[in-house]
């Protein structure tokens, strides 16, 4: 039986990967910053077959709440040995753009980047110590590289336009490099560390997003995460196919590719 802690647990993708540790009776404990969310998805893991569910509400912005709270949730697991963070934001590139500190680039930076170093911290340390675990991160293949994005998204008023998210991109690519370097450091005291980079996914926080092929369900992505904590991977595209995507979109030279609308 596993031990394990779920950060941003109210996400869809969290949820989906949740239900699969469920059904082998693993042990929980889920936070997110909806507690009557919460509430609803522990009852439902329970019905599932999880072996214990706890939670707490936490706005994850608050660094300085992050050591209690694993505090609370290595006693409620009594210990613990993998840990999933889930959680981020999706935010608007335009209002990014015309302001760092009063708008939404540096809020987005916080919550996708500097809040996941945060947590890591004591949890990288707890592990390193007892020798064992795994650490699954959640970052994006719009970390790969600095880019535009067709993403496609639709308006309240039903507009149709195309987002660029170098800020979100940014925020992913300083997250994943820093997973790597945590991946070498806990290497030797038995943790992995797994990068998981989705690429899109159809969820509430894509909801305004026209879908097409490449899309993929939480469902999905959540089998592609259970797999890699299991086999202990160093990192992820989910699905597969982001592999030969990204790895095309990272080798073309760049005169060429700040003229391409990617």
């Amino acid at each position: 039986m596993r031990k394990i802690l779920i950060i941003g647990a109210t996400s869809a993708i969290a949820q989906a990967t949740a239900k699969l540790f469920a059904q082998q009776h693993d042990a929980l404990f889920l936070v997110g910053r909806d507690a009557d969310k919460l509430e609803a998805i522990a009852a439902d893991l329970k019905v599932r077959g999880a072996h214990q569910v706890d939670y707490t509400a936490l706005d994850l912005n608050e660094f300085d709440k992050h050591p209690s709270m694993l505090e609370q949730a290595d006693a409620s697991l009594e210990g613990l040995d993998t840990v999933l963070i889930a959680h981020g934001t999706l935010d608007d590139q335009k209002a990014c753009e015309q302001d760092f500190a009063f708008a939404k680039a540096e809020q987005a930076l916080r919550t996708n980047f500097l809040s996941v170093v945060s947590l890591l911290t004591p949890i990288a340390n707890r592990l390193e110590k007892q020798h064992y675990g795994c650490i699954a991160v959640i970052s994006s293949v719009a970390g790969d590289r600095g880019r535009q994005s067709n993403y496609i998204y639709g308006t309240a008023a039903g507009d149709r336009g195309r987002q660029s998210n170098y800020i979100y991109g940014t925020a992913k690519g300083a997250l994943s490099l820093f997973l790597q370097g945590l991946r070498n450091r806990l290497h030797p005291a038995n943790v992995c560390v797994v990068t998981i980079k989705p690429g899109f996914v159809d969820t509430p926080m894509t909801a305004n997003f026209k879908k097409g092929a490449l899309w993929a369900k939480p469902e999905t992505v959540a089998r592609g995460i259970y797999r890699a904590i299991k086999k202990r991977k160093n990192s992820v595209y989910l699905p597969w196919f982001w592999w030969p995507i990204m790895m095309i979109i990272r080798h073309i030279p760049e005169p060429i590719f700040k003229r391409m609308k990617l």
